[in-house]
């Protein structure tokens, strides 16, 4: 048992089960990943807040609330292949190896990438695989995906991402402007989709061709 055993079972029994985080599967997976492996040594009394983390490339590790919140809404289970656009830390990614079949995940910092990927596979996951590309292109070669994970902000649903999402499927992403957005929950029908807001938030932007201009 490491020294924030006890740290990470109060963020999940304050900030998760509080808020009303009711999936089992997720509550275990936020307690046992060891959230201040994935934040710099600076801030790893940090780790365990009710807040976002700073982490490099001027990006951050998202609330851990915000985390559980998006992990649940994509109802989980060891048969889904997911897609994860924005690796950042890498915490997001563990999580969802923790509980998914298969995580691809894309980033366009090659430095986040790299130390993602490094951490990832020292912490033993193998069903983990990290590309560095423009994540509002998704990764065609690798779809259709049962589930889509969006971990920064768009103006608008890339039309990458719902083509490579399966059929009744379910994608998490904010949706809004650079300072406010919302959280919407896709979910694909045909060749139609349905969208329900979940709550407000503010996540860093999506930068990329279907996404924010650099």
């Amino acid at each position: 048992m490491d020294e924030y055993y006890e740290a990470r079972n109060r963020m999940v029994e304050e900030q998760l089960l509080n808020r009303g985080i009711k999936n089992l599967q997720v509550l275990e997976a936020m307690r046992k990943v060891e959230r201040h492996l994935f934040v710099d040594k600076k801030y790893v009394q940090e780790a365990y807040n009710d807040s976002p983390v700073s982490i490099d490339c001027s990006q951050t590790i998202s609330q851990p609330y915000i985390v559980a919140l998006m992990t649940e809404l994509l109802s989980p289970n060891k048969d889904k292949k997911v897609l994860e656009i924005g690796t950042g830390s890498g915490y997001q990614t563990a999580i969802l190896a923790e509980l998914c079949k298969k995580v691809y995940s894309v980033e366009r910092h090659t430095l986040l990438a790299k130390k993602a990927d490094d951490l990832i596979k020292s912490l033993g996951y193998k069903n983990v695989t990290i590309k560095v590309t423009d994540g509002t292109l998704g990764w065609q070669e690798k779809s259709p995906f049962d589930a889509i994970i969006v971990t920064a902000s768009a103006p608008d649903i890339p039309e990458a991402l719902i083509q490579q999402l399966k059929n009744r499927g379910n994608m998490v992403i904010p949706i809004g402007s650079h300072y406010q957005q919302s959280l919407k929950l896709i979910s694909k029908r045909g060749d139609s989709y349905i969208s329900k807001t979940i709550c407000s938030c503010v996540f860093v932007p999506l930068i990329g061709r279907e996404g924010w201009k650099e």
